[in-house]
Formats: C-alpha cells, sequence, structure tokens
C-alpha cells in the first residue's frame, strides 16, 4: 500500500523546531508518511534526509543575502525541480518567507496543482500589507502562530490563515522553580544565522564581561544547534568568563531553569524564553537596509511577547551601531530588580493565556489537523 509523500522545508532554526513538531506530531497519530525536503538537526532525528544543508537558507539582512544570492537562486532551482520530478501529495514551507515566496511562485508558473501550505505567516501587516493578496493564488493556506494573524490576513485579503499555536506553547516546561535569588546564571541568544552571529558576539562578549566584573558569581549559557556549536565555542574562547556552549535540549532546559535573565536577539527565542518564564532584554543589531526599512514603516515592537500582547512587556533595544553600554545597563538593571523580573514573569503569563485562549476558539486548529485533512483530499 502506497504511503502519502509531503515535501516539507525549512529554511533556518525555528522552522525545523517547528518542522520537527510536525513530524512528530504526525507520527503520534499513527500516520506513516514519506518525507522529503530540506531540514536541520530536528528534522532529521525525525526522519527527514536533507536535500541539501538547511544552512545555505539561514540568512538575514539585505547583505547577507546579496553575499549568497547566487547560491539562494540555484537551491531555488533544485527546490522547484524536486518538487516536480517527485510529485509530491502535499508541499509545505515553514518561514523563510522570501525562499518560500519565489518556490511556490515558480511551481504555481509551471502549473504544480497539489496544495501548498505556508507554514508560519509573512508579516506583511508590517512592512507592505498591500502584498497578502499576493500570497493568495500562491499558497492553499498559511498556518499562523500569533493568535491575531488569521484576523489581519483576512482583511488584507490574504490566503486562508489558520492559527494552530506555537509548539513552545504546546510543549512547555516549568523551567522557573528556583526563585531568582538562587539563580546564578544569565542565557545568551545571540540570534542563529551566521550574519546575526557575526553582528551580536561582540556586543555581547563586552556585556558578559562587565556583568562577570561586576557579578562574579554570575555564569553565561548559550544554547545553540550542533551545527555551530564549534564556531560559537571558538568565538568564545577568548571572553575571560565562564560561558557553557550547548547543543543539547534537556541541558538547555536546565540551564534556563537556574537562569536569572537572558540577553537575547529578537527572534522566536523570545517566545520561547517568555514560555519558560525566563526575563529577557531583547536586542537586535541591524544592518544598513533593515535600519532604513524600520525608519520608514516606524514599526516599534520587534519582540514576539511585545507584538502578541500589543504592549512594551519586554525592554528592545534595536540597534545601528553595536551598544553594549546600552544593553549591559537595561541587563544589569534586569539582574537587580526582582520587581521587574517579575512584572516580566506576568507578563509571560498573559502571553501564554493569549495564545491557549486563541488555540480553544472554534477556528482554531493544531497543525497536524490541516495537513491530515489536505491529505484526506487529496490523497
Amino acid at each position: 500500500m502506497s504511503v502519502p509523500t509531503i515535501f516539507l522545508l525549512a529554511g533556518e532554526a525555528s522552522g525545523d523546531r517547528l518542522g520537527a513538531d510536525l513530524m512528530m506530531r504526525l507520527k503520534a497519530h499513527g500516520v506513516e508518511i514519506d518525507w522529503r525536503g530540506v531540514g536541520g538537526e530536528g528534522m532529521a532525528e525525525q526522519g527527514l534526509f536533507s536535500l541539501f544543508p538547511m544552512s545555505d537558507l539561514s540568512v538575514m539582512g539585505l547583505w547577507d543575502v546579496l553575499a549568497r544570492l547566487p547560491l539562494l537562486f540555484r537551491r531555488i532551482s533544485q527546490t522547484v525541480r524536486y518538487i516536480e520530478r517527485t510529485n509530491p501529495d502535499l508541499v509545505i514551507l515553514v518561514d523563510s518567507q522570501e525562499f518560500a515566496r519565489r518556490v511556490a511562485r515558480r511551481l504555481r508558473a509551471n502549473r504544480f496543482r497539489k496544495p501548498i501550505l505556508l507554514y508560519v505567516a509573512p508579516t506583511v501587516w508590517v512592512y507592505a500589507p498591500e502584498r497578502a493578496k499576493d500570497y493568495r493564488p500562491l499558497f492553499d493556506e498559511i498556518l499562523a502562530i500569533l493568535p491575531f494573524e488569521p484576523k489581519i490576513m483576512a482583511e488584507l485579503g490574504g490566503p486562508k490563515t489558520t492559527y494552530v499555536g506555537h509548539p513552545a506553547v504546546r510543549n512547555r516546561l516549568n523551567v522557573s522553580a528556583a526563585t531568582s535569588a538562587d539563580k546564578s546564571i544569565v542565557a545568551l541568544f545571540p540570534g542563529s544565522r551566521p550574519g546575526e552571529l557575526r553582528r551580536h558576539l561582540p556586543m555581547f562578549r563586552e556585556v558578559a564581561r562587565k556583568i562577570h566584573a561586576r557579578r562574579p558569581d554570575i555564569a553565561f549559557v548559550i544554547p545553540c544547534l550542533e551545527a555551530s556549536r564549534v564556531r560559537i565555542e571558538q568565538r568564545v574562547s577568548d571572553w575571560g568568563v565562564p560561558v557553557t556552549v550547548t547543543a543539547d535540549r534537556s541541558r538547555r532546559n536546565e540551564l534556563l531553569a537556574a537562569s536569572v535573565a537572558a540577553l537575547v536577539a529578537s527572534g522566536t527565542a523570545t517566545l520561547e524564553l517568555a514560555v519558560a518564564g525566563v526575563p529577557m532584554i531583547i536586542v537586535y543589531v541591524m544592518d544598513g537596509p533593515q535600519a532604513r526599512k524600520r525608519r520608514q514603516i516606524g514599526f516599534s515592537r520587534s519582540g514576539l511577547p511585545n507584538i502578541i500582547l500589543g504592549e512594551d512587556a519586554v525592554p528592545e533595544l534595536l540597534m545601528e551601531i553595536p551598544a553594549p553600554e546600552k544593553a549591559f545597563a537595561a541587563l544589569d538593571g534586569l539582574i537587580s530588580s526582582p520587581e521587574e523580573q517579575l512584572e516580566q514573569k506576568r507578563a509571560f503569563a498573559r502571553v501564554i493565556g493569549k495564545m491557549e485562549s486563541s488555540a480553544s476558539n472554534e477556528e482554531s486548529q493544531n497543525p497536524e489537523d490541516r495537513v491530515l485533512a489536505y491529505l484526506s483530499a487529496h490523497f
């Protein structure tokens, strides 16, 4: 008896975690699937053999994209050719918005008629609301991880969008059992893409040194992917402070449980930290084009907890030039203030409450339910 084939592609660490969670949830339903596609460590653990390294797609910022543009165009063509040749029953493209949009556009132009899903809604509501309609002929459905996105996409004339929640909320662990007085670790999340590491690690080094000079009892941890662990270990070897670099997920949870605070580059990690109950300072060093776009658009929030709540619950420092003094002052102030830590944790409870209440609505579904619905209709 034949089994359905799904092409599943993720282009970065957060997408890999979403893809791996989806594969695991379908496996738990007893559904046998022939998985094809592109992914990282998490999806490989679930049985996916990647068509090419996921790291080829992990870029952020115009200069990083331009530097890798020939490779990205080759990977787009390779992906489209592979999908057309293997003709999977369903295509799911996770995040990596520009890559996903270009792949879907080529497939539709070549008359590929199987369903194509986009997992994680594009943030057109921030930078280009008029582009929402452009996604309609490309994707049969968008699976959104933020509760307000289905309503916004409907108002903008985008594709059908369903809120499916986020694994960080569905699978959350309570890592905040110890009091802040018992905690002696600061977690550092400089980002996962090479460009982010290049822009953030030097600033994080200066912040860590200043924190440790003032608080010698504090140690640091950098959770990361196995693929980048050795590179990061080499980059932090001269920091002169106690820092643990780990790609072990169980070890990561133990270290977060002992973390009094975190310094985190804006991204999915901000939501994961909020769910884990770890107070944080959000930073992001933009390249020139990113900074110009931000000035043009005028958006003020980039951290997911703040976006979900619609308020500045967590301090954000968006920088055109690294400002370690500002990051240090914000982080040191957070470590020094149990009241600020408690205020953030209360805000995190509201974030979880919003996401869970939206997940209980009739219009919300689990991601595996949407995938099974398409397989039932088309396989």
